[in-house]
């Protein structure tokens, strides 16, 4: 007899394929396979692991493509378009659905996804032990879920988002988040973010100035501390505001070093 959420339940489910991109995510990643194992398909898209990674996915019947990391938007969209069947359901390995997310999509694939070319759910982050409500981490909605003949990856890196042709509808389920294994993590993560970020502004032509490293981050700080109520997440929401902030000016100040090295001449 079929599972209760089985797609041979109703002759209108469509047929859905899970996307994860991956690179040594083999302590992380279980989780995330077991939320998606009711897909019709699983794909992970792996950067060359060294670690256990790949044989973890297909340990539980995922197909695996090893391929050469382009940037988080190239990879996720060949992750898409690789994919066997046109709804598509994107997760990172740090990411699992909860309970109430997972049977909420298990009935719009139930019902044919009527009316709309993808949902967006809210995604909730823990941080160092911790749901992150406050401070611009919530609900932080996502477009997961889409028909990829209606939408694809864009945005720039590593900032990625789903761009769709068509409305979005919601879901009001959680993808459950835990982005940073410890602390140690978070600082190497910002450095090298902080570092394709400059890249990203250099490319579209923007001029680093000694003011965007004085008054970026201050404003960033507020943004995040006092406007959006960082504050109430205690020291946690004091440390993620600081750290937005030290991101901001380590972004600026690559690539106000990139420009002057470049072009010795210029000036404030």
């Amino acid at each position: 007899m079929p599972e209760p959420d089985s797609p041979s339940q109703t002759a209108a489910a469509e047929r859905v394929s899970a996307c994860i991109i991956t690179f040594n995510e083999e302590d992380r990643l279980g989780p995330c396979l077991e939320s998606l194992s009711w897909c019709d398909e699983i794909l992970v898209v792996d950067s060359h692991s060294s670690d256990g990674t790949r044989d973890l996915a297909k340990s539980v019947g995922a197909r695996v493509i090893e391929r050469d990391w382009p940037g988080h938007v190239d990879q996720k969209e060949f992750a898409v378009r690789a994919a066997q069947h046109d709804w598509v359901l994107c997760l990172d390995a740090d990411e699992k659905l909860s309970a109430e997310l997972k049977r909420e999509i298990i009935a719009l694939r139930d019902a044919g996804f009527p009316k709309a070319a993808g949902w967006s759910m809210p995604r909730l982050s823990t941080y160092l032990g911790q749901p992150m409500r406050h401070g611009g981490w919530y609900p932080d909605r996502k477009i997961r879920l889409f028909d990829r003949r209606r939408g694809h990856w864009g945005g720039a890196n590593p900032h990625d988002h789903v761009q769709l042709d068509g409305a979005a509808e919601t879901c009001a389920g959680n993808l459950l988040h835990d982005p940073y294994r410890n602390f140690a993590e978070h600082l190497r993560i910002l450095d090298s973010y902080s570092s394709i970020g400059a890249q990203g502004l250099a490319q579209k032509g923007v001029q680093a100035r000694v003011s965007d490293i004085i008054f970026r981050p201050v404003t960033r700080f507020l943004k995040f501390y006092i406007l959006k109520s960082g504050w109430r997440e205690g020291w946690r929401g004091l440390l993620l505001a600081y750290l937005s902030a030290y991101g901001c000016r380590l972004k600026y100040a690559k690539l106000l070093i990139a420009q002057r090295i470049e072009d010795p001449g210029s000036k404030e």
